[in-house]
C-alpha cells in the first residue's frame, strides 16, 4: 500500500505526528509511505527511514504569486513530485485548506481527515473523501494517531510513543562541544516563540538561570535561533552568573545536546516539542495555549500555567491586550523545575535498582 502523509505546517506539528508514522511503520512494514512538508520545517524529516519519498513544498511562494497562470503555474510545478507516485491514500493531519488541497491533488483514491469539528479550517472538507471523528479534549499526539488507525484499519499500541528523528555524528559533536562549555551538569532555557503572546518573560530566564547555578549547581544553556538574537540578549543581560552561555545550534544538534540535559525550560514552541521527543524532563510554560492538547504526553512533566484569571481557556490569541497569562513569576518557575529535577533523580534511582 502506497501511504501519503501530509503534514506541511511548524516543527511541532510535524513533531506531533511522528509518533503516527512510527505507528504505521511497525504496523505496516511493507508499506511506501510518502510524506509532503514545508521546506522550512522538513529538516526535521530528513534521513528519516521510515519515509520513502520526502516531498517538499513552499506553499509561501504559491500564496505570492500575483496572477491566475502564475499560481496555476507554480502549483503544477511543485505538484510534479506529488503527483509522480500513485498512492492509495493520502492522510491529511493539518485540517487546512491548503493541506487538503495538497491531498487531493495527490490523486490518492481515498484522503482521510478530521471530522469538521476537528478540523482547523472546516471548509477543506471538500477535498476529503473521508473523515475520523475525535473526541474533545484530545491531545494532538493521539489525535493523529487516531487518525491513522481509523484509516489504514490498523491496531496501534498508545502506551508505546516514539519520535523517530534521524540525526548522525555531526550533530552529536555539535552537541559535545556545546555541553563542554557548560563544564558540568546543565539546564536548557528557550525563550522564544512563533507568537509573542507565548512568551515568559526573557529577563525571567536570566533570573532563572541564577538561580539554577546558585541554588541546583546547573548551569544554564539558552538555545535560540538566528533571528532571536534580542531574545537571547536579554536574557544574558539579566543573568548576573558566569554559568549562563548563549548558543545558536543546529536544529538536530539543539536536539542530541537536550538528551544531554538535566531539564528543560520553554513555552510552546517547536524545541519544546523536540526536548520532549528527547525524553528529557521538561518544565513548560504555557499561556494562550493549552497543555493538556499541546503539552508533554510524559506525566511527569510540568505545566505552568495562569488558572487564576478569566481569559485562559481555548484562547489561542496570537496578539492580546491584557496579556497577563504569561505573568508568572522566576519563584513559581523554579519551584516546578526543582520538582521535576526531583522526580527524574528519582526515576533513575528506581531504574538503576531494578537493573541491579
Amino acid at each position: 500500500m502506497k501511504v501519503l502523509f501530509v503534514k506541511l505546517g511548524a516543527i511541532g506539528d510535524i513533531i506531533h505526528t511522528l509518533p503516527a508514522l512510527a505507528a504505521v511503520r511497525a504496523a505496516m512494514l511493507d508499506a511506501e509511505i510518502s510524506w509532503v512538508a514545508e521546506e522550512r520545517s522538513a529538516e526535521i524529516l530528513r534521513g528519516n527511514q521510515m519515509i520513502d519519498h520526502l516531498i517538499e513544498v513552499n506553499t509561501r511562494s504559491i500564496r505570492s504569486q500575483k496572477t491566475v497562470d502564475d499560481l496555476l503555474g507554480e502549483i503544477k510545478k511543485q505538484a510534479g513530485e506529488l503527483r509522480s507516485h500513485r498512492y492509495d491514500i493520502a492522510l491529511d493531519f493539518q485540517g487546512l485548506l491548503k493541506s487538503a488541497m495538497i491531498a487531493k491533488l495527490s490523486r490518492a483514491k481515498r484522503r482521510f481527515g478530521f471530522a469538521r469539528k476537528a478540523l482547523r479550517e472546516p471548509a477543506s472538507r471538500v477535498f476529503l473523501t473521508d473523515t475520523v471523528e475525535i473526541p474533545e479534549r484530545t491531545h494532538v499526539i493521539e489525535k493523529n494517531l487516531l487518525l491513522a488507525s481509523s484509516a489504514l484499519g490498523v491496531e496501534i499500541d498508545r502506551s508505546r510513543i516514539s519520535f523517530p528523528i534521524h540525526t548522525d555524528e555531526s550533530h552529536s559533536r555539535e552537541a559535545d562541544e556545546i555541553a563542554a562549555r557548560a563544564n558540568g551538569k546543565f539546564a536548557v532555557l528557550n525563550p522564544a516563540g512563533g507568537w509573542v503572546t507565548k512568551l515568559w518573560h526573557a529577563e525571567k530566564y536570566g533570573q532563572l538561570a541564577d538561580r539554577l547555578w546558585e541554588e541546583k549547581g546547573l548551569a544554564s544553556i539558552v538555545a535560540t535561533g538566528p533571528n532571536e538574537n534580542e531574545l537571547a540578549a536579554v536574557v544574558m543581560a539579566n543573568s548576573k552568573s558566569d554559568r549562563t552561555i548563549s548558543v545558536q545550534p543546529s536544529l538536530k544538534g539543539f536536539f542530541e545536546l537536550i538528551k544531554r540535559a538535566e531539564v528543560y525550560v520553554g513555552g510552546d514552541t517547536g524545541p519544546t516539542h523536540l526536548a520532549i521527543a528527547a525524553g528529557t524532563p521538561v518544565v513548560g510554560i504555557f499561556g494562550p495555549t493549552e497543555w493538556w492538547r499541546n503539552g508533554s504526553p510524559n506525566a511527569d512533566d510540568i505545566c505552568v500555567e495562569r488558572l487564576d484569571i478569566d481569559c485562559r481557556v481555548d484562547c489561542h490569541r496570537r496578539t492580546c491586550s491584557k496579556w497577563i497569562c504569561m505573568d508568572i513569576d522566576v519563584e513559581t518557575v523554579f519551584n516546578a523545575v526543582e520538582k521535576r529535577i526531583e522526580t527524574a533523580q528519582a526515576g533513575n534511582l528506581t531504574l538503576a535498582e531494578a537493573v541491579s
